[in-house]
């Protein structure tokens, strides 16, 4: 029962993105193409720190799993201070997003516009990191519900800031794609203001400390060691989220080179397969959780059981996704803009092939993902890094560009280079979990 609560606070949690798309949508589709570019370097940045302070999680739960109250508190509380040190910087460099834009080699319209979104939602990196670390804890102490309950009012009241600050409603400026980086960055206040009010008034928590006042002393060389575990866990995991983010940011910059239909089209198929993907990440922290209570408490046939149990649910809840993919992709991309416009008719479809190529690889992106999360249960993160730079850039990335823009397919030929880096991913990910339960 632990996926559920956290498979559905990860797909209100990517509505956000999901809404925001469609929102932009509204505004044509220059602004859907550069809003879709702001939002890709802050999900980027966002799940890359995101992986490095969700090692809160495992440790936690291990911790949990032996009855150690006091370190689960002192990894919480270590946590929350990590990623603050790290939040402070990446907002002060989404301040000048423009700038970066250009020296990638992107549209000078394209980047004068994300770069308003990117000012926008700069300051919401901050309660976003923070919220991953208070969601992870929660969880570890399987409470999930309250994560998908926040979520879920957090997601409802970002759609309707969109509303007012895009149009300028009740007496605000009409502030188009800055009124949706200002909405999110409303609504991620909110969401970490609405967890930590939760977690300082229930008498259950009290025990772990988490916002102690002297928060300060958890950086002692008395907790060193819990430090260097955190960064340890969390490295590894932060970089196999930008080896395989990365991938489709780079993918990303690759097809704005070739034009803003093109770029648009991606950023719906891009938008909706992240979707579907929230599900998996879902079950994925949930095996994680799973494995890593299990491990703590040394039950090696619980912990082999979990992982697989994970990855199977995630396959099947992918299988789903990839039918509506391959049977109804008009139907989806009307969602984001107007099918019947004439002007629209490159975008539409360029986006139904690119939906295409998804459903088939929708499957073994479940199953490297909930693969990789088995194994960060077991604190196994360096290795799996490593097989994500391997199969995501090493192949994938070199598949796509050989396909894409060497052979001249364009954007499906950079997304067939996504599906077989994922697959390898899959499959060498399942191979390591298997060899590494049988000697737990």
């Amino acid at each position: 029962m632990l996926a559920i609560p956290l498979s559905l606070a990860q797909v209100a949690q990517g509505a956000t993105g999901f809404v925001d798309t469609v929102m932009m949508g509204w505004l044509g589709s220059q602004t859907i193409a550069s809003g879709g570019l702001g939002a890709s370097i802050f999900g980027f940045c966002l799940l890359l720190f995101t992986g490095i302070v969700s090692a809160v999680s495992p440790l936690a739960a291990q911790a949990y799993g032996s009855r150690n109250q006091k370190k689960v508190g002192t990894i919480a509380r270590l946590g929350l201070g990590i990623s603050l040190i790290l939040a402070i910087p990446i907002a002060l460099l989404f301040c000048n997003g423009g700038s970066l834009l250009l020296l990638l080699g992107q549209d000078a319209n394209t980047a004068a516009l994300a770069q308003t979104y990117l000012r926008a939602i700069a300051l919401g990196f901050i309660p976003a990191l923070g919220f991953a670390v208070l969601k992870s804890f929660l969880s570890a102490l399987l409470q999930p519900r309250l994560v998908m309950v926040t979520v879920v009012l957090g997601t409802l009241l970002n759609i309707a800031a969109n509303y007012v600050l895009m149009f300028g409603k009740l007496g605000f400026p009409a502030m188009g794609l800055a009124g949706i980086g200002w909405a999110s960055t409303f609504s991620l206040w909110s969401m970490f203001i609405a967890l930590t009010v939760y977690i300082c008034n229930k008498p259950q928590f009290a025990v772990y400390g988490i916002f102690q006042p002297s928060l300060y002393k958890a950086f002692t060389l008395e907790h060193r060691h819990i430090i260097g575990e955190i960064f340890q866990v969390g490295l590894p995991i932060g970089g196999l989220i930008a080896v395989e983010v990365g991938l489709f940011t780079v993918v990303t910059f690759l097809i704005g080179q070739l034009g803003t239909n093109a770029l648009a089209a991606h950023q719906i198929a891009l938008q909706t397969i992240s979707m579907s993907f929230q599900i998996a990440l879902g079950v994925s922290i949930a095996t994680t959780i799973r494995v890593g209570q299990l491990a703590g408490q040394n039950d090696l046939a619980g912990t082999r059981l979990a992982g697989y149990v994970g990855i199977v649910i995630a396959a099947l809840s992918m299988a789903v996704a990839a039918i509506a993919f391959w049977l109804a992709p008009k139907s989806i991309i009307s969602l984001y803009i107007d099918i019947n416009d004439q002007n629209n008719a490159q975008v539409v479809a360029l986006a139904a092939k690119l939906l295409g190529v998804a459903a088939i690889f929708q499957i073994v992106d479940g199953v490297q993902v909930t693969a990789a999360g088995a194994l960060r249960g077991l604190k196994d993160t360096r290795i799996p890094m490593l097989i994500g730079i391997f199969a995501y850039w090493c192949v994938g990335l070199f598949t796509g560009y050989t396909f894409g823009i060497t052979s001249g397919y364009g954007a499906i030929g950079l997304w067939w280079g996504l599906a077989i880096g994922l697959a390898l991913a899959a499959i060498i990910l399942t191979w390591r979990f298997s060899t590494r339960t049988n000697n737990y």
